[in-house]
Formats: structure tokens, C-alpha cells, sequence
């Protein structure tokens, strides 16, 4: 039995999806349930100005609506820098291609990042997708980003994380619940929203996030922001 998660939005008992009618409300609600969401986007502009020269190709993972692709191609266009959007949910793809119709250097692609080859590209970014690849395989799509990256080239990623023991857990949990209220979502959403997300959402600790990033060959990563239980790390071949 669906129920709803707030912005129009519903879901299953351990079983949220992205496709359906989620795409349709999907930016509103990201940007009320993630403190800083606009910011980490400008981040990732900012970002990105240090590895996008001329003619460079850049991908963003789990693109969703499209959103911060477009806003890199508007930043970049005097660069001609080649951006792909890859996600799985067909859905999402539709919405962004809606979305960047008037870029004509943005690609997008259905596709499950664990399942293809990235060419060669000097920036990969990602905003809030790894927690949702299964732990069993987020490895490789680490594995992936390095071998594609030429030599210096970066993997800028956020994501939510879990805290260092459970007594900061608890403590971040509620501040962050406290954060969702003050958005306008009900506590029922709320509960709703986190029971949708059991054995789908399963976030990393910080350091178990660098570990992954290393174990894949990169030897240079900082954390490049952090808010309660939402960070985001920057990781350079």
C-alpha cells in the first residue's frame, strides 16, 4: 500500500522508487528534504571550473530531472565541454531531456551505471545516487569513475552518511527530522518517506566513503562539505 512521502509523492513500505510519478514533483521534494541542495550544486560549478578546459567531457551520475547539467552547460558554454547525464529510471531521462532540450551539448542516457564503460573524461559528479547503488556493487562504479578519469581529474560525490557511532546517529536523526518538519512535511510523511527507503537508501560512514574512493586508486580525497548527515567529498587521480 502506497503512502504518501509529501510533494504529491507516494511509496511502498521498503520499496521507494524514482520512476512512476516521482520525476513529475521530484525537484521540490529533493529540494525540501536536503538541507543545502541548491548549494551543492553550486559547489559542483565551482567545482568544475578547475577540471573543464576546452572541449572536455564531464558526467554526472544519476543525473534525475537533469537539473545540474543543464546549470553546467549554461556555466560552460563558451567551453564546448561535452556533458552525459546517466540514469536508470526512464522516467527521469524523459524529464531531463524535456528539461535540456536547448542544450545541445548535453547526452542522456537510461542506463545502469554498475552495467557500462565511461570513456575518457576529466570530471565525474554525483549528487546523492551512491547510497542508492547496493552496497555489493558501489565498488565497481567506484572502480569505474578512476579507471575513466584521466590523471588529474576528479569525482566529486555527495551523499547521505551515517554518523561514526550511534549516539551521533541519534542525535543527527532527530536535528534532521526536526529540519523535514520545518519544511512542511507532516510526521507521518516522514515516517512513510523513511520506511519507503529500508533496504533501498543505505548510506556509508564518512570513512567508509574515502575507503571506497581509495580502495579504487584515488589517493588525494577531502571532505568538500558537510551538514548534519549530508556530505560531499572531492576525490582527484
Amino acid at each position: 500500500m502506497k503512502k504518501k512521502v509529501g510533494n504529491k509523492i507516494s511509496a511502498e513500505n521498503a520499496n521507494w522508487s524514482f520512476s512512476g510519478k516521482t520525476p513529475k514533483n521530484f525537484d521540490k521534494h529533493i529540494n525540501k528534504s536536503i538541507p543545502l541542495y541548491k548549494w551543492t550544486h553550486q559547489i559542483g560549478l565551482e567545482v568544475a571550473d578547475f577540471f573543464l578546459a576546452n572541449n572536455s567531457l564531464t558526467y554526472d551520475i544519476g543525473c534525475s530531472t537533469g537539473v545540474f547539467a543543464k546549470k553546467l552547460a549554461e556555466r560552460t558554454k563558451n567551453k564546448k565541454v561535452n556533458i552525459i547525464g546517466i540514469d536508470e529510471i526512464p522516467e527521469m531521462i524523459k524529464k531531463a531531456k524535456f528539461n535540456c532540450k536547448k542544450n545541445k551539448n548535453i547526452n542522456l542516457y537510461k542506463a545502469d551505471i554498475t552495467k557500462i564503460n565511461l570513456k575518457k573524461n576529466n570530471l565525474t559528479t554525483s549528487f546523492f545516487t551512491m547510497s542508492f547503488i547496493k552496497p555489493s556493487k558501489r565498488q565497481i562504479v567506484f572502480n569505474k569513475v578512476f579507471k575513466s578519469l584521466n590523471w588529474g581529474g576528479g569525482f566529486l560525490f555527495f551523499d547521505k552518511v551515517r554518523a561514526p557511532d550511534a549516539r551521533f546517529q541519534d542525535m543527527m536523526s532527530q536535528i534532521y527530522n526536526e529540519f523535514k518538519i520545518s519544511q512542511g512535511f507532516t510526521p507521518d510523511e516522514i515516517l512513510s518517506k523513511s520506511s519507503s527507503l529500508k533496504g533501498v537508501l543505505e548510506p556509508f560512514s564518512s570513512k567508509a566513503n574515502i575507503m571506497l574512493a581509495k580502495r579504487a586508486g584515488f589517493k588525494d580525497v577531502m571532505t568538500i562539505f558537510k551538514f548534519l548527515n549530508f556530505e560531499g567529498f572531492l576525490a582527484i587521480k
